[in-house]
């Protein structure tokens, strides 16, 4: 009885087993479905977990670290809006000027209460007139005091432009030098200009010693009110009160002289 032999082993060719491999039905394994979070698990904080604590800055850092102040993020604004929005009311600046302070009331001496009855108005001093009772106000020995106040503020102009006269008469010298004879003409200039507004305060003199005349000295020309004692005293040839020459200096300012 013949042997058997042994079935021939079938060789494939490189194509064969390529499609072979191919076709062959892959096994992958399904990764399983995540389960659902609840919101509280969401909201419950978490524990075991330690923030990350941050580093401090070295030494050579923190000698050139500065600190920024936070700048605050400005309102969104509409172009719109703010076009056509009312004007805002003006922010008042809190300086020294325009705090209220309460002013102390003037107390006044007796002593220099009292002195203008046994003095004459020539020889009183402004501690005294200013010491007088408001009812005592431009009265014969307060009129007889600026009287005399304005007559020497005039005799001394006058003898200001005396002087004035004496000195550009002396001084005709020629100075060679030119940077010398420059500077002596702007002295003489100097003392002209200053003659001159003297000249304009002699014009406001001789007028103040009118109104005394009249009886109008001390009051304004504008309102009839009372000038007051301290501003005559600062300056004499005053006619407006305060308030008036205020609003016309303002007026000045807006529209012009």
């Amino acid at each position: 009885m013949p042997k058997s032999t042994p079935a021939a082993k079938k060789v494939a060719s490189p194509q064969a087993a390529a499609d072979e491999h191919v076709s062959a039905p892959t096994a992958v394994a399904a990764a399983p479905a995540p389960e659902p979070v609840s919101p509280e698990t969401l909201k419950a904080p978490l524990t075991g977990v330690t923030p990350p604590t941050p580093r401090k800055p070295s030494r050579a850092a923190a000698k050139y670290f500065v600190p920024q102040a936070e700048t605050p993020v400005p309102a969104p604004t509409s172009r719109f809006a703010d076009r056509f929005a009312p004007p805002r009311p003006p922010t008042r600046q809190m300086n020294n000027l325009e705090v209220d302070t309460p002013r102390q009331a003037h107390k006044a001496d007796p002593k220099l209460a009292n002195a203008w009855k046994s003095k004459a108005g020539r020889e009183l001093t402004e501690a005294e007139v200013l010491a007088m009772p408001e009812a005592e106000y431009m009265n014969d020995k307060q009129l007889e005091f600026f009287r005399a106040k304005l007559q020497a503020l005039k005799d001394d102009l006058l003898s200001n432009a005396g002087e004035t006269t004496e000195h550009l008469r002396e001084d005709t010298s020629i100075v060679p030098d030119p940077a010398d004879r420059a500077t002596i003409e702007e002295e003489h200039a100097l003392e002209l200009r200053t003659r001159d507004r003297e000249r304009k305060l002699l014009k406001k003199i001789s007028q103040s010693l009118a109104r005394i005349d009249s009886g109008e000295y001390g009051f304004c020309d504008e309102t009839g009110e009372p000038i007051g004692l301290g501003r005559l005293i600062a300056r004499p040839t005053a006619t407006l009160s305060l308030e008036a020459q205020q609003r016309r200096e303002l007026k000045q300012k807006m529209f012009g002289d």
